[in-house]
């Protein structure tokens, strides 16, 4: 068992990552604070900007003088944004600051839906060895949205570069639970959440560390997670708890370079969990997939395919 939680005189901290989200930054602030006012709860909310260049700052300063703003000077990537936040609550060696009980990783891209923030709260804290929960996401127009996965491995790189059938892309073939988990009112047990809403236990954080800064976007909640569960603690997901998920909001503004620190990512993930020969495997299977795609894409697609060869050539290194 673990050992009880120790008071605090905050029971959760909020922190949100921002990179040029103006279009989307203030539905998520409203509804979250909204949120949160009716939740009870003792709470702060903390917004690390990753020196984005269209009004999100000023939008934020001048519309939620409740948030605690930090602007970093470059965009310094989703976990070193992350922790920035993280130390400034008090997750670093000689802090001194009292940590709150909970702290929930928030995506710009998001609205929440009323009560949402209390039930993963609640969720988190109803057992001592559950470290993680995660919201049950849905797309803006309402359609179901995959909220959490089981960790990555080779089915899940061919599922995405190789043809497979429907049927197993929504299965567990490809890392998904069933929709009937999402249907249904209780929480169940899974691998990772979407890092679109993550909220971690104080102990958890404290017994794992903070986001591993090697990755710069994709995969740091996923390492986090893995980190998390081997050490013993339980991640859930919470279907009562509902957040739309827009999606894709930062990272589809330079695709080719997404796609490249995707891949990056991933082979770093691999790398840090999994046996040697499994590693191997990964690294053929994405060169043989790049390969594919080259194949397959039209002559514009000189960007794309400069992106695929340096893909291939990373997992050839």
């Amino acid at each position: 068992m673990r050992p009880s939680e120790e008071p605090s005189k905050i029971d959760l901290a909020v922190v949100v990552v921002t990179w040029n989200n103006a279009d989307v930054i203030a539905d998520a602030l409203r509804s979250l604070l909204h949120d949160l006012e009716t939740s009870g709860l003792r709470y702060e909310v903390w917004l690390s900007d990753s020196a984005s260049d269209d009004h999100t700052v000023d939008l934020v300063r001048r519309e939620f003088a409740r948030v605690n703003l930090l602007e970093n000077s470059s965009n310094i990537g989703f976990g070193p944004a992350n922790n920035r936040a993280l130390r400034q609550l008090g997750f670093s060696n000689g802090a001194r600051r009292e940590k709150p009980r909970a702290v929930y990783l928030l995506n710009p891209d998001t609205i929440t839906h009323s009560g949402a923030t209390k039930q993963l709260f609640a969720a988190l804290l109803s057992q001592s060895d559950i470290g993680v929960v995660g919201a049950r996401l849905s797309f803006a127009d309402g359609s179901f949205q995959h909220s959490a996965f089981q960790f990555p491995g080779l089915r899940q790189i061919w599922a995405e570069l190789f043809p497979t059938p429907g049927r197993l892309i929504e299965g567990g073939f490809n890392g998904r639970y069933s929709r009937s988990l999402y249907a249904g009112q209780e929480p169940f047990e899974v691998d990772f959440p979407l890092g679109a809403t993550m909220m971690l236990k104080r102990e958890a954080i404290e017994e794992s560390g903070l986001f591993d800064e090697d990755f710069f976007i994709y995969c740091e909640e996923v390492d986090w997670a893995w980190r998390i569960r081997k050490r013993g603690w339980r991640i859930l997901c919470v279907p009562r708890a509902h957040v739309t998920h827009l999606g894709g909001q930062s990272t589809t503004q330079v695709r080719p370079s997404s796609l490249i620190h995707l891949w990056k990512s991933r082979l770093l993930l691999y790398e840090k969990h999994c046996p040697r020969w499994k590693i191997r495997l990964a690294r053929m299977l994405i060169i043989l997939g790049m390969r594919r795609e080259l194949r397959q894409l039209e002559a514009a697609d000189v960007e794309i395919q400069a992106a695929c060869r340096t893909i291939i050539e990373m997992a050839q290194a």
